[in-house]
Order: structure tokens, then C-alpha cells, then sequence
């Protein structure tokens, strides 16, 4: 099933790239990175701007955000904790029921199938649940 777009699909685009070269260091560069990885792992996501300058991919629902601090760039994944992570990505938030995060700090390299694999659990994890929802409806 292909997502709606959304008529600010290509505002929030946007904004993200305009975040990442604001950024302009390290932080930009990893934000850059992992926006491209999720990209690679569902071509469908859609990218959103959300509460006050959040770049938010989702499908089905949130699948993650990428915050950026001073030391990190977050990762957040809205349903983390109820999709298997083999290669131990998520590093942070690890004692919430929902979510999990992936904080990664400036030198640090992700591996790059492991995560598109979480994005990919994500999605269908997202799926599985509107999937849910609707039946319950009928």
C-alpha cells in the first residue's frame, strides 16, 4: 500500500534540508546520512516537520525522528521497543515501554543494514497495527 502524500510532504523536505545545512558540521552530515539510509529502506516514507522544527519519517504512523543536539543526532523510534533490534542499534531510552533511540555521536558510524532493517520492523510494525485498527472496525 502506497502512503498519501501529504500536501506539506514537500515543506517538510524542505525544512529538513534546510536544517541539515544549518547544521553544518558533524551533525548535518549524520542527520544527511540517516535521512538517505531511511530513504533506501521504504522509498514510501514520507518525511513530516513537527513540533517546532522535528524532522519525523512515517509510514503507516511515526517511524522515527532525528533530533539533533550539541552532542548527538536521536534517532527516535515511535514503537522502538516492540521491534527486534539483533545488532543492539538502539543505545538510549532503553527502559520505555514504546520507544527506543539510537543516539549517535560525532565520529560514530551506523551500520547501515542493521538500521535499515529497524526502519523496515518499523514500517511494519506500523502496518501490522493500522492493519489491526481496521479490522476491528469492520
Amino acid at each position: 500500500m502506497k502512503p498519501t502524500q501529504h500536501a506539506d510532504g514537500a515543506a517538510a523536505s524542505a525544512n529538513i534540508t534546510k536544517r541539515i545545512h544549518e547544521l553544518g558540521d558533524w551533525r548535518g552530515e549524520t542527520l544527511a546520512r540517516v535521512r538517505q539510509l531511511i530513504q533506501e529502506a521504504d522509498p514510501d516514507i514520507q518525511e513530516e516537520w513537527k513540533w517546532m522544527g522535528t524532522p519525523v519519517w512515517s509510514h503507516d504512523g511515526g517511524v522515527c525522528t532525528g533530533e539533533s543536539y550539541m552532542q548527538v543526532v536521536k534517532l527516535t523510534f515511535h514503537r522502538g521497543a516492540s521491534i527486534e533490534d539483533p545488532k543492539k542499534l538502539f543505545n538510549s531510552s532503553l527502559e520505555g515501554n514504546t520507544r527506543r533511540a539510537i543516539d549517535l555521536r560525532e565520529g560514530e558510524k551506523i551500520n547501515a543494514a542493521a538500521f535499515k532493517q529497524l526502519i523496515r520492523a518499523a514500517v511494519a510494525a506500523n502496518s501490522a497495527a493500522c492493519a489491526q485498527r481496521a479490522a476491528k472496525k469492520r
